[in-house]
């Protein structure tokens, strides 16, 4: 397909997909907002979802008993769509954020220079009219949920407008990522049980060390425009040793996620799922190669298999509860 035309020439920004839905369906004009939002980039809301998906998967299958009805265990389908439509409003909410933050930053690397605002496609007061609209679409899908969810929804506000400066001050901005795109590992149970116990929390601190391994892996694409412009990163930090640390980022959450599960007594054939997830992010490991931009985008990317195969574990496991009389 032709690639998306340039700004002077129409509006492309350089690590932008070409011959996205976006592009084909969306108006011209647009465009620039598609591209605050990143919604020609569904990677980032799919990441944002899953510990969601996988916190209420795991809510529904906790304590699962023989007998119960398909209904009982299975994840609450009105809770799923609730957190696909939160998740890519506030992901595009915080995207747009982030680019705010960070326009001059944007201008002076090369993969980022073209976007939306330092390339004065849109201007930073419609930048902001655009982040309100979609964080008010965010809202009206937390207040769907119970009082206690809710004010647990609202809390994280409060790490997601620090993440876009811990770049500036700390080698572990991908820690603060991890507080933020992890929150929903406690949202799913608190939106069904109006609490949260340990189960969650350690399926929510599973999920930092799982989001900071993968988005170390996306930081390797930038790390040489990151030290010219003095943006720190765990790929940064890491370096040659970015296997080791994946290694332990990486088999760390696994770990979070196995104890997670047996405190929620989720039936034992969940665990499937976390060992299939566990071979995907050893072959991860296995063939990285940091110096190979395309490679990273696509390991990263990758991480999107990860949701699904904990997800249908969990899923898989509650099923397993309601048909077999001897799990």
């Amino acid at each position: 397909m032709e690639q998306i035309q340039s700004r002077q020439g129409q509006g492309r920004v350089s690590d932008a997909p070409s011959g996205h839905w976006v592009y084909r369906v969306l108006p011209r004009a647009v465009w620039p907002y598609a591209q605050l939002a990143r919604w020609d980039r569904p990677i980032g809301w799919q990441l944002l979802l899953w510990p969601c998906w996988w916190s209420t998967a795991l809510a529904a299958g906790a304590f699962a008993k023989p007998g119960a009805s398909l209904l009982q265990v299975a994840p609450s389908p009105w809770h799923l769509a609730l957190f696909l439509v939160g998740a890519i409003a506030m992901r595009g909410a915080g995207c747009t954020y982030n680019d705010i933050v960070d326009e001059k930053i944007d201008n002076e690397v090369e993969r980022t220079r073209s976007r939306p605002l330092p390339s004065g496609q849109v201007s930073r007061g419609q930048a902001w009219a655009f982040l309100v609209a979609q964080a008010l679409a965010g809202l009206l899908v937390l207040i769907q949920f119970n009082a206690f969810a809710i004010a647990l929804g609202l809390a994280s506000l409060a790490v997601v407008a620090v993440y876009p400066f811990a770049k500036r001050f700390t080698d572990w901005p991908q820690f603060f990522l991890g507080l933020a795109f992890s929150w929903g590992a406690l949202m799913g149970w608190a939106a069904t049980f109006e609490s949260l116990t340990l189960a969650p929390l350690l399926l929510y601190f599973g999920s930092i060390l799982w989001v900071i391994g993968y988005d170390t892996i996306y930081a390797h694409q930038d790390k040489e425009d990151d030290a010219i412009v003095g943006v720190r990163s765990t790929a940064r930090l890491f370096g040659a040793r970015t296997k080791q640390w994946l290694i332990v980022l990486y088999g760390g959450a696994l770990l979070f996620f196995a104890v997670a599960f047996a405190l929620a007594e989720v039936p034992m054939p969940a665990l499937a799922g976390l060992v299939a997830a566990g071979a995907h992010m050893a072959r991860q490991i296995r063939v990285l190669d940091i110096d190979d931009a395309d490679q990273c985008l696509a390991l990263f990317k990758s991480n999107n298999m990860v949701g699904w195969l904990i997800f249908l574990g969990l899923v898989g496991g509650s099923v397993w509860a309601v048909i077999s009389p001897s799990f």
